[in-house]
């Protein structure tokens, strides 16, 4: 059986990218054909450790340059340097505020769990009439509505990563960055997030684009509608999850979702 590995479909996507490498020096850690991602849509990208997860995410974000190949946003394209090709000033500014990345360990500012939520809105002249209504709504959601005015300084670990993903809620970014956010958690904090990202992806109104890395097998197979798997810096699978998991393509896959992968 020929294996799967695009990550595109034929609907028009938000982000592409393709082409896609990062080295640092003679070392390539991440080396990745195509990836499409799409409104009302959650992809899952699972691997092991090192596999170069978090370096897309990186490059998707434009925290860091690929070393080859281009991502498009938002009529811009982040590319390779040298040549500096890629978006100006005002491009990347758009690009990252219409993207939102969560990081596996959160860093949150100074203040109470209301005062880190909409900081965003306030960053972007958005901290209007409409921003409290907008920042009850996404703390109630994910269960946080009675710490509204709680330091984060005293939040638990749980706490503080759903603190973290109400931040990149209150903006309805078109596209959402996901890296282990519900890594470490106990399974009701994990809960409360899978609901909310199937809610926000499922809704009527924002439906971003999220891509979730995750080591959570079970996790992608509740929650993702595509699924990709990445193997020393390359895409080895990619497809509807279903696909993925009962009836892998790549022997590599099939070691991965059995748990007889070792590295």
């Amino acid at each position: 059986m020929k294996a799967r590995t695009s990550l595109s479909e034929a609907a028009s996507p938000v982000m592409t990218a393709t082409g896609l490498r990062r080295s640092y020096g003679e070392r390539t850690v991440l080396d990745v054909g195509e990836i499409a991602l799409h409104r009302g849509e959650i992809l899952a990208l699972m691997g092991p450790s090192g596999s170069g997860k978090t370096t897309l995410l990186r490059l998707l974000a434009t925290l860091e340059r690929p070393s080859a190949g281009e991502v498009r946003f938002k009529d811009a394209t982040w590319a390779a340097s040298p040549p500096a090709v890629g978006p100006s000033p005002g491009d990347l500014l758009s690009w990252r505020r219409g993207l939102a990345f969560v990081s596996q360990n959160p860093v949150l500012f100074t203040g109470s769990v209301r005062d880190n939520v909409v900081l965003g809105l306030e960053l972007r002249g958005r901290a209007g009439p409409g921003a409290e209504a907008a920042v009850t709504r996404v703390l109630d959601d994910l269960g946080l509505g009675a710490l509204a005015l709680t330091s984060c300084r005293s939040l638990s670990a749980g706490e503080a990563q759903r603190v973290a993903v109400a931040r990149a809620f209150v903006i309805r970014p078109e596209v959402l960055l996901l890296d282990e956010p519900t890594a470490n958690l106990d399974p009701a904090n994990v809960g409360i997030i899978e609901r909310a990202l199937v809610a926000a992806a499922g809704g009527s109104d924002w439906r971003p684009a999220i891509l979730l890395v995750t080591h959570n097998l079970f996790q992608a197979r509740r929650i993702a509608g595509r699924t990709g798997l990445l193997v020393a810096g390359r895409l080895v699978e990619a497809g509807p999850t279903r696909d993925v998991f009962g009836r892998p393509a790549d022997p590599r896959t099939k070691a991965f979702v059995e748990g007889e992968m070792v590295f």
